[in-house]
């Protein structure tokens, strides 16, 4: 903690994450090195006007902006298929940078509509939120025309899978490479279902430690078992 003695809110951030995670030293040690404490809920979201007040406080400090993808090891071009695939082929760090207590669900996700197949980016379930968390990656700019199938996705998986008495609204994530903040809170002022627009960085790296932060297969049996 001596790293950030000099600033009272920042060392009582990283005292209280470390409590409420059981974080070890490294853990504690690599969040520090990654600035969790600048990034953490400071993605671009409406959950304040589309979610109730408990669950949209929890859901804006659960986002972070800019997401640390450098696991990935991608220093040269890329597409976005070989981008998800190599979020995926390092999913135990991939759900560390979400947060504690996201659990994989499936890329590429079916859901049937009426006559029509959509097929989610990636789908997520929140311990914490107890929702399902639509993930999509774009390699390139935010663009308007995102928000809408956005949306979408989120009445979708709110039809098909939420269960009532069990699982909250679902919410919806758009980490892009870039984005125009202005634009983008623009976009988010015009859809009625909770989204968030965030970035991502491929340039810094985390140490090779990094159990302790995804939910037991006996939390996820204990959260789902009424499904």
């Amino acid at each position: 903690m001596d790293k950030v003695k000099d600033d009272i809110d920042k060392a009582l951030f990283y005292v209280r994450q470390t409590v409420e995670n059981d974080w070890s030293r490294s853990m504690l040690l690599n969040f520090i090195s990654t600035n969790l404490y600048e990034r953490q809920g400071k993605v671009l979201t409406n959950f304040t006007k589309t979610l109730p007040d408990a669950m949209s406080d929890l859901a804006q400090e659960l986002t972070k902006d800019p997401y640390n993808f450098a696991f990935t090891g991608i220093t040269g071009r890329y597409n976005e298929r070989l981008f998800k695939d190599a979020l995926l082929n390092n999913i135990t760090r991939f759900l560390i940078e979400l947060g504690t207590g996201f659990a994989y669900v499936g890329k590429e996700y079916r859901l049937e509509i009426g006559e029509t197949e959509i097929f989610i980016d990636l789908l997520f379930y929140s311990l914490s939120l107890s929702c399902y968390v639509v993930v999509e990656v774009k390699i390139g700019k935010f663009a308007f025309a995102d928000i809408g199938q956005l949306g979408g996705y989120v009445v979708a998986c709110n039809h098909l899978l939420r269960k009532e008495g069990r699982d909250n609204p679902t919410i919806d994530l758009l980490i892009c490479k870039e984005k125009d903040r202005i634009q983008a809170q623009y976009a988010l002022e015009s859809s009625s279902q909770p989204l968030g627009i965030s970035e991502y960085d491929l340039e810094k790296f985390y140490p090779e430690k990094v159990e302790g932060t995804m939910p037991t297969i006996e939390e996820i049996e204990a959260k789902l078992k009424d499904s």
